[in-house]
C-alpha cells in the first residue's frame, strides 16, 4: 500500500493549486478551504491567495489526504522500446533494413506548439539525446505547428513515410483527443494506416494513444533515441 508522501513517508501530505470565480477576499480564502475540505481532505491550509483577474482568485493548498493505493494491483499499458543508443540505432537500421527509415511530423490541427515535435525531430533534440535529424539513416521531416490532418497525411504519402509523429500540446476541452482521433480515421479512409503512428503530449499516455488507434503513446520526457527505437524495432517485427 503506498500513500502520498510530504514531509515524511506516510503522511499524506499534498499540495493543489486551482481557481475559483471570485475576487480576492476573506470569504474567497475560505471557499478554498471548504472547496478542499468537500474533497475529502483534511488538515487544510490555504498557503496562497492571489488575484488572476478583477473577479477570479488563484490558490495553493496544503492538505492531508487519507488514502492509500494497492501499487501491485495498478496495470498500465506502456511503451516497451530497445535500449539502443544513437550509434546502435543506425547500426540495426543499416543492417537489418537496408534504406533510411523515412519520418515525417507535425502539431495537428489548431495546434501552434511546436517544442514537443521539435523536441524530437530536430537536430539539437533533447537533454543532450539527438533528434532525429542528426540520424544519418534517418530521413525526419518536421512540418511544423498546426498542419491539417488531411495535409500531413498527403505528405507521408508523397515520402512514402515509415511512420508520423503527431505533437498535441493544446488540450482545452480535450481538442487533443478529437483532432488525434480524426486523423487515425482519416489515415483508415485513405489506406494509410499500414504507417505507423506515433503520438505525444502532455497529457499523452500509451493506454490512450492506443484507445484512439495509434501505434504507441509518448509523454512527457521522451527522448528522441526512444522514439526511434520504437520505430525502428517495429519496422523490423513487421
Amino acid at each position: 500500500m503506498i500513500r502520498a508522501y510530504g514531509d515524511r513517508k506516510d503522511d499524506g501530505r499534498v499540495q493543489l493549486s486551482f481557481t475559483l470565480p471570485v475576487a480576492v477576499s476573506g470569504r474567497a480564502k475560505e471557499a478554498a478551504r471548504l472547496f478542499c475540505e468537500a474533497l475529502g481532505l483534511k488538515d487544510v491550509a490555504v498557503a496562497t491567495v492571489e488575484s488572476a483577474g478583477s473577479e477570479f482568485s488563484f490558490f495553493v493548498v496544503y492538505a492531508r489526504a487519507d488514502v492509500a493505493i494497492d501499487f501491485s494491483k495498478i496495470v498500465v499499458p506502456e511503451v516497451v522500446v530497445p535500449e539502443w543508443d544513437f550509434k546502435e540505432i543506425n547500426k540495426v537500421i543499416e543492417k537489418k533494413i537496408g534504406r533510411k527509415v523515412v519520418v515525417v511530423g507535425a502539431c495537428t490541427g489548431s495546434d501552434a506548439h511546436t517544442v514537443g515535435i521539435d523536441a524530437i525531430l530536430n537536430m539539437k533534440g533533447y537533454a543532450g539525446d539527438k533528434g532525429l535529424e542528426a540520424y544519418p539513416w534517418i530521413d525526419a521531416y518536421n512540418l511544423g505547428a498546426q498542419v491539417d490532418n488531411a495535409a500531413l497525411l498527403t505528405r507521408a504519402k508523397e515520402l512514402s513515410a515509415d511512420a508520423i509523429l503527431v505533437s498535441q500540446i493544446m488540450t482545452q476541452r480535450d481538442l487533443h483527443i478529437e483532432n488525434s482521433r480524426q486523423l487515425v480515421d482519416l489515415a483508415h479512409k485513405q489506406g494509410q494506416r499500414k504507417m505507423l503512428f506515433l503520438l505525444g503530449g502532455p497529457r499523452i499516455d500509451h493506454k490512450l494513444a492506443r484507445e484512439l488507434g495509434f501505434d504507441a503513446g509518448f509523454g512527457p520526457g521522451t527522448r528522441p533515441s526512444q522514439v526511434a527505437s520504437f520505430i525502428v524495432d517495429a519496422l523490423i517485427k513487421k
